[in-house]
């Protein structure tokens, strides 16, 4: 992993706050010219710093109003067993987030769907039909206090 410097930290900083900033703004806030600025940015877009941007949707406007995280154990921990459950979870839109976790359970997921009925079918449908899993444990969200905060950089 390379190195951030100051600069490169506050660049990341900026965009984390927002991603649609112009070069020529971003540049004025740390306090370069946008010539080198965009330099910095292909940079930290190449090194992998800057995944990607994107929109941030609000759920609730999308008629996602539920969000439940899942704790998920399988029937067995084997790299196979993992391998195949990863590789699932990726295909399904529904889910969000998938964390490989130690503990009492094997996986946490976090999932969007409609309204409690949705999820039923979803659990039923798709959750327990996934490769390897024995059980789960379902925690519908009452309140969300913070999401997509930017990272700590």
């Amino acid at each position: 992993m390379t190195d951030l410097d100051r600069l490169d930290r506050r660049i990341l900083n900026e965009l984390q706050l927002d991603g649609r900033i112009t070069n020529a703004e971003l540049a004025a806030r740390v306090g370069m010219a946008p010539t080198s600025m965009s330099d910095r940015l292909r940079r930290l877009q190449r090194q992998g710093f800057i995944a990607g941007f994107g929109a941030r949707i609000d759920p609730h406007k999308v008629g996602l109003d539920l969000l439940v995280l899942v704790e998920v154990s399988l029937d067995k921990t084997t790299p196979d067993a993992f391998d195949k459950f990863s590789k699932a979870v990726r295909k399904v839109p529904e889910i969000l987030e998938c964390h490989m976790v130690a503990g009492g359970f094997d996986y946490l997921l976090k999932a969007r769907l409609k309204d409690m009925t949705r999820y039923r079918s979803f659990l039923g449908d798709v959750l327990l039909n996934m490769p390897g899993v024995r059980e789960t444990r379902t925690y519908p969200v009452i309140e969300e206090v913070k999401s997509d905060g930017p990272l700590p950089i």
